[in-house]
């Protein structure tokens, strides 16, 4: 699944927003009436999710952002910052306009966010392994999937029509060394173990998915 955020030269997004809007665009399209079977995303979404799931976050900005608008996929915008998340397939079938764009290049400043919100989900991110934007974005993407399969197994459409109607929102926030350890050992929290092709040791703990 590509996940294309819009990083702009002159006027840059915030990073968290950015993230955020990674998470919140990832599920839409996996949890997207097209993608149900019978839509039009279904073929490719299952191929998908029953193989290896994969998603590489690029950079796109000017004409390169209003072109990947084409393409079957859904945007999320948060606090200004947008990423879309396009509908997954094979890397040898990418369009030209997407394999263009660049993997590297996505690093933003850390900003401060405030508080997350209430009454939504909170996506925690490893503070002890270094990882890029453009990783983080990847796996808050993971994240969100997974809360959406969870709330799935335990029958809870109430709260995935709710999270729907929030456009999916999420917040993203890195917690300190020692709130990570605590949150790891909560029974309620959702973790996402990387495969390792990229960054980090496979089987590494990059996000804990936690519903409010």
């Amino acid at each position: 699944m590509p996940v294309v955020l819009r990083i702009e030269k002159a006027e840059p997004p915030l990073r968290t927003p950015l993230l955020e809007a990674a998470a919140a665009a990832a599920v839409a399209v996996y949890l997207d009436e097209r993608a149900a079977p019978g839509g039009e995303w279904h073929e490719p979404m299952k191929l998908w999710v029953d193989g290896r799931i994969r998603k590489v976050s690029r950079r796109a900005r000017g004409a390169h952002w209003t072109a990947v608008q084409e393409l079957p996929g859904l945007t999320i915008e948060v606090e200004g910052a947008q990423a879309r998340a396009l509908v997954p397939g094979p890397v040898d079938e990418l369009p030209k306009i997407v394999s263009r764009l660049q993997v590297g290049g996505t690093d933003l400043p850390v900003d401060e966010p405030d508080a997350a919100q209430a009454g939504v989900p909170v996506l925690w991110v490893n503070p002890t392994v270094p990882m890029t934007l453009g990783k983080i974005a990847a796996q808050v993407g993971h994240g969100t999937m997974l809360l959406a399969d969870a709330l799935r197994e335990y029958g809870r459409a109430d709260l995935l029509d709710l999270w729907k109607n929030m456009d999916h929102r999420t917040a993203v926030r890195t917690p300190n060394r020692a709130d990570w350890v605590t949150l790891l050992r909560s029974p309620d929290a959702i973790s996402v173990r990387d495969g390792g092709f990229t960054e980090v040791a496979p089987g590494t703990i990059t996000v804990l998915a936690t519903w409010p």
